[in-house]
């Protein structure tokens, strides 16, 4: 359930992410309740996967899972560049995540 936490608020932070692009500098209402909100949710499903992963680990996954999640948006959205240095570096981040999460012993915390 930790690591579903861990990917539930790394998909939170990629909206927040974006969101404050559209926010413009919050001063557009909608856009900027509901990058709060992703903010807002992002933080709690982390903090709650933190009971049982380390937390070394959970972060560098949540930013990790963000940090692809936002350039793959930047390329899909905002016409950013996808040239293949910039997949490689992507591809690297994507196993570094995966390697930590194999990486990571199971704790169960109360």
């Amino acid at each position: 359930m930790a690591w579903l936490l861990l990917l539930i608020a790394g998909m939170f932070e990629i909206v927040w992410a974006i969101g404050l692009k559209q926010t413009d500098g919050f001063s557009r209402l909608w856009p900027s309740l509901l990058t709060l909100a992703a903010m807002a949710l992002s933080f709690t499903c982390l903090a709650l996967a933190l009971k049982s992963i380390p937390i070394g680990n959970a972060y560098a996954i949540w930013t990790g899972i963000g940090a692809v999640g936002v350039a793959i948006a930047g390329m899909v959205w905002f016409g950013e560049s996808a040239d293949i240095k910039r997949l490689a570096c992507i591809a690297l981040i994507v196993i570094g995540i995966a390697g930590l999460k194999l990486l990571t012993p199971e704790t169960h915390q109360a």
